[in-house]
């Protein structure tokens, strides 16, 4: 395995400084927004403004990596964000925040294409499974321990801006230090929704309500965290022991999906991850007790969108992976960006516990659906049955390392698929 990673050794550690410092930001703003005034309405659509950048990014970020090279790429993609990252700290605007939320969702995406392309050439196909989880397990305990640097400073000061700030400047070093070859950057091609749900409703449903409810988390979460009077460093707790539990949590959820019906294996996720939610809000008045419920709902809620994307796979054919993965990415990607401000919209007319029990009522018909859909029939796998593997969503570039021996690791420029419009 060591010899594995030594050569990608500059991609892993550019991705994990880049969400070192990304990550710090994401909670920093809800907790800078939160006493600067903001309301819960406001703040749940700075959330959403990030997660429509993002989806934005898959249609501007291949044209732009394609055009200036991988290395100029992440630069422009780095500079960009180090820029909004101070900018926030410049001034602060409900409007202004959401220009540069939705600038930074745009690059965040190029800084995975970028990434993940190049591990996608760089990865032997007998080993991009491994190679794949790895990636995934530094993206998760990177943004696990952006959470810590909270500690450093009050978020009303500059210093907090400053250190995420460097964390994306150092992101640059590894990555425009490396002698990797840059691969070509192709678009994945596409399945209609209509398609999709035929193949599998369950996934549909699934990967719908996990955007929903992790869009919600990640732009809600430290709000919750202080609304119910956490201070900043248990804040930061909050955030990282429910993604550490979400990235421990994934091998058990894991086995139960590949051993049961994929979909009562969902449905069982789903329902444990509404249960978390319940209990956050229910404990949400006890402190400490809190980070408890953190662990139930961050150990099932993470591992929704890898089990629905293993089910997909199981009721398509060979050729369609690719793009069906695509098309569920981009329903997951949607129900993000629309996620933070229908919570946002619930805490302003309820209260802070309106934004766990959102994270119920989105796995909750999740869940039921799941069940209902396991009743009516045998599971029909199409081909050999896919392996659940742990995973975050991030572009659409990653969907061929998650495929290994299914498509040219570094496909010629003859061979890329070209760019469609819509995507």
């Amino acid at each position: 395995m060591l010899s594995l990673l030594l050569p990608i050794g500059a991609l892993l550690a550019g991705i994990a400084l880049m969400l070192l410092g990304t990550g710090l930001l994401n909670t920093l703003l809800a907790l800078r927004g939160s006493l600067g005034g903001f309301s819960d309405q406001t703040l749940g659509l700075i959330g959403s403004a990030y997660f429509i950048g993002f989806f934005a990014g898959t249609l501007v970020a291949p044209g732009l990596i394609r055009r200036m090279g991988h290395i100029r790429a992440f630069a422009f993609f780095a500079a960009a964000t180090a820029v909004c990252v101070l900018l926030h700290a410049l001034h602060t605007h409900d409007l202004f925040w959401m220009l540069l939320r939705v600038i930074t969702g745009i690059a965040l995406v190029g800084f995975y294409a970028v990434i993940e392309s190049w591990l996608n050439s760089q990865a032997p196909a007998e080993h991009r499974g491994q190679i794949f989880s790895v990636y995934m397990a530094v993206n998760l305990f990177a943004l696990a321990g952006a959470q810590q640097f909270l500690n450093l400073a009050s978020p009303v000061s500059f210093t907090l801006f400053a250190v995420a700030a460097i964390f994306v400047v150092l992101a640059l070093m590894p990555v425009v230090a490396t002698r990797l070859p840059p691969p070509p950057i192709s678009d994945a091609p596409r399945m209609p929704l209509s398609r999709l749900w035929a193949a599998a409703p369950v996934a549909v449903a699934g990967a719908l309500a996990s955007g929903l409810a992790m869009g919600a988390f990640w732009g809600l979460g430290a709000v919750y965290a202080g609304r119910i009077g956490l201070v900043d460093s248990d804040v930061a707790l909050f955030i990282s022991i429910t993604i550490v539990a979400g990235a421990l949590g994934q091998w058990p959820m894991g086995r139960l999906s590949d051993t049961l019906d994929r979909r009562r294996a969902l449905a069982l996720i789903a329902g444990l991850a509404a249960a978390g939610g319940v209990l956050i809000a229910l404990l949400g008045s006890f402190d400490k007790w809190v980070l408890a419920g953190c662990v139930v709902f961050g150990a099932a809620a993470f591992a929704v969108y890898p089990v629905v994307v293993a089910h997909l796979i199981d009721h398509l054919r060979h050729e369609e992976i690719l793009p069906g993965n695509a098309a569920l990415l981009l329903l997951h990607g949607l129900g993000a960006a629309i996620g933070p401000a229908l919570a946002g919209a619930l805490m302003g007319w309820t209260g802070a516990a309106a934004l766990p029990l959102f994270f119920a009522l989105m796995f909750a018909p999740a869940a039921a659906f799941a069940w209902l859909q396991s009743r009516r029939a045998a599971d029909e796998i199409v081909e050999e049955a896919a392996h659940f593997m742990p995973m975050l969503r991030t572009s659409p570039a990653v969907l061929e390392m998650m495929t290994p021996g299914e498509e040219p690791a570094n496909p010629t420029p003859a061979e890329a698929p070209q760019p469609a419009p819509g995507h």
